[in-house]
Formats: C-alpha cells, sequence, structure tokens
C-alpha cells in the first residue's frame, strides 16, 4: 500500500480545516474503501495514553475513493494556541474471515495551534 504518509498542519484556532485524502494501493489505483469507517484522533502524544484526545470529523463519501476530514471549532475549542499536537487518520473494517479488524493509518503529523486569525485585511 502507498500509505501511510505525513503532513504537518498549520491550524488557526477558530477556523474550520478541511482536506481530502485520496489513497492508493501498491499498484498506484484508488484504494477501495468500500466499507470501511473512517476515525481522525488529534492527541498531545502518541501512544497507549495521551493527556488530551480530541476526535476529529472523518468521513468516506458515497463513491468510497477518498475521505473527507476536518478540524472543527468545536473540536478545536480543547486545543490550546501555542501548543503542538500530533493527529492520526486511520481507516477500519471487520473481516469475517479474520479474528481481528483490519486497521490502517492513512496519514499522520503534526498540528501545530495558532491563536485566531482577526483584523487582516
Amino acid at each position: 500500500m502507498a500509505f501511510p504518509n505525513t503532513f504537518n498542519i498549520a491550524y488557526y484556532k477558530g477556523d474550520t480545516y478541511e482536506f481530502n485524502i485520496y489513497p492508493k494501493d501498491s499498484n498506484g489505483q484508488p484504494f477501495d474503501l468500500t466499507g470501511y469507517t473512517a476515525t481522525f484522533t488529534i492527541a498531545t502524544s502518541r501512544g497507549p495514553s495521551p493527556v488530551l484526545s480530541v476526535q476529529g470529523y472523518a468521513t468516506i463519501p458515497t463513491d468510497a475513493a477518498s475521505l473527507r476530514c476536518a478540524i472543527l471549532p468545536s473540536d478545536a475549542a480543547q486545543l490550546t494556541a501555542g501548543s503542538s499536537y500530533v493527529y492520526d487518520v486511520q481507516i477500519s473494517k471487520e473481516d469475517d474471515e479474520l479474528p481481528y479488524p483490519l486497521i490502517y493509518t492513512l496519514l499522520t503529523g503534526n498540528i501545530t495551534v495558532t491563536s485566531d486569525v482577526t483584523g487582516a485585511v
């Protein structure tokens, strides 16, 4: 597979930050997301027990060829300006032939939070 990938985000607190992910398989073809669910988690650190864990918005459209993700102002209200966070966008799917779910990390990176932009011309 051609993922995971890394993308660092500079986020202005109070804004809506949207992005799309178009995963590809190892042959460069679109990865079929049919039957998968998506999660977008923002945390203070990587590992089993982050101090803060915020769920961003992540959904798979009906074409099952991409993911739409967003940091919403309501979610970001829990983030502190001047701080850095880590995030992961993952997909998961139950497989009847396996005793465990399939989980893939598509995108990971850091989020730097800045105070809201006011008075811009």
